[in-house]
């Protein structure tokens, strides 16, 4: 074992839960003026033992599109960044530079990287992310207007630059199936403690929470959900998580993602990753960007829907799929958001899936209004690194009535007429959702922006 300097809520000793450990909703204001922004540095001793937690079960986050239901899993052979670390995590970590976690200001955080840079221990183009993404996310923390954010922006980033760092000179390797590291460092914690800075709780809603408590009860019972969901940022799940965290913690704490190359291979998105449960994919919008991988990443996504097939047998599963493919964007000419369109083979895959898991199955429209706290680039990129812009804003949650398959199918048969009607009345239901979330938010109209079918709360309050 070893004494490490880092902010207690981030490490987890054996036996003890998320919710056991401090989290202040703010932090004692420093008596040194911006910018030289004192950071003190707690002491604990990191276990390396064995920790059991309760997991009944799980949150699957899915943002695929056609018959993409997972993709990514690295072969070694292939050239490309690996997925499949012996071992399934990182049980200890490496002797590693302290810059970061030794800097008392933010003049010595951003000089760290200068530092970092001239050890040769971080690539330019690293170097160059770091300092851009501590500009954003400075910015974005001070609109809030909270009177810790100085040192809130201080403590969130030296941890940051420490795991992006870390994972710099010591790269984890995703396997299919990751189940997210919660010790000797709580990257979950570190995730939801980095993500909650951005998010204006006075100006966010939950859409329909008796919904949310039908489904958690579902689950309880062994029963599989797959909610059909539009996906706006890279921060969905911890803004998911974040919003349920108190009404459902359960949920909130043990989701399964499946995630795209993007995040899992971007060295600074990779520690934001390695704090989720995920089934690792290659993304189809991404599909084709070498023509020599395709093949390789069509093996590797065929496993991964077979981890995800297997997750579901097990039922008491939660699937969050987007089957639009990717993120949504604004429109070109009215630069309006709205959800992206559905594709209906990716519906209809997760309507297979459920129906052979052996598990009874439920499928939900939700609805997701976050986008202005980390917006993606206005068209899709090929390149890895893409510039990750942040905003304090409120965000939207919301979950409709299920709607049964079998509703529309003929004779026990989905025609292709009948996946194109459901995948239609799924994302109908999400679009006047996200209707009512955009009125709620954006148009500033709060409750009142409340249906007859949806009806927005604030549990947090």
């Amino acid at each position: 074992m070893s004494t490490l300097p880092l902010p207690l809520s981030f490490f987890r000793l054996s036996g003890t839960s998320t919710r056991d450990l401090p989290f202040p909703s703010s932090l004692k204001r420093s008596s040194v003026s911006f910018p030289l922004i004192p950071f003190r540095r707690l002491e604990l001793i990191r276990s390396t033992s064995g920790m059991t937690i309760s997991r009944s079960f799980s949150f699957v986050f899915c943002s695929l599109k056609a018959k993409a239901a997972a993709e990514l899993v690295q072969e070694t052979e292939s050239g490309i960044p690996a997925v499949g670390r012996s071992g399934g995590g990182r049980a200890t970590e490496v002797e590693h530079s302290r810059t970061f976690l030794e800097a008392r200001s933010e003049q010595e955080l951003l000089y760290g990287i200068r530092k970092e840079l001239e050890a040769k221990r971080v690539p330019p183009n690293i170097a160059a992310g770091m300092k851009e993404l501590y500009q954003n996310y400075r910015n974005a923390v001070f609109q809030s207007g909270d009177p810790s954010a100085a040192e809130t922006v201080m403590s969130n980033m030296a941890v940051a630059f420490d795991r992006i760092l870390l994972d710099v000179e010591d790269p984890f390797v995703f396997e299919p199936y990751h189940k997210a590291l919660r010790e000797p460092f709580d990257y979950h914690m570190f995730v939801q403690n980095y993500i909650r800075p951005l998010i204006d709780f006075r100006n966010s809603y939950i859409g329909n929470l008796s919904f949310f408590y039908e489904i958690e009860e579902k689950l309880k019972q062994g029963h599989n959900v797959v909610l059909i969901s539009n996906h706006q940022t890279e921060a969905d799940p911890a803004i998911i998580a974040l919003l349920l965290e108190k009404t459902n913690p359960r949920i909130s704490e043990n989701m399964i993602y499946v995630a795209g190359d993007r995040v899992i291979t971007d060295p600074l998105c990779k520690p934001f990753s390695m704090g989720r449960n995920l089934i690792c994919v290659y993304s189809k919008r991404h599909m084709y960007d070498v023509p020599e991988h395709v093949e390789m990443k069509r093996r590797a996504n065929t496993r991964s829907l077979k981890e995800m097939a297997l997750l579901l047998r097990d039922g008491s599963k939660i699937v969050w799929i987007a089957p639009s493919g990717g993120r949504d964007r604004p429109d070109p000419l009215t630069e309006e958001w709205y959800p992206d369109s559905f594709d209906s083979s990716s519906v209809d895959n997760m309507r297979r899936l459920i129906g052979r898991s052996g598990a009874a199955g439920h499928i939900y429209p939700l609805a997701l209004l976050c986008y202005d706290i980390m917006p993606p680039p206005p068209k899709v990129e090929k390149e890895i690194g893409e510039k990750r812009i942040m905003s304090f804003h409120g965000a939207g949650l919301s979950v409709a009535p299920k709607i049964c398959p079998s509703e529309i199918a003929v004779a026990g048969k989905m025609s292709e007429e009948a996946k194109d009607t459901y995948a239609q009345a799924l994302y109908k239901s999400v679009t006047e959702q996200y209707n009512v979330l955009q009125c709620a938010i954006h148009g500033k109209q709060g409750f009142a922006a409340s249906s007859i079918g949806i009806s927005l709360s604030q549990p947090w309050n």
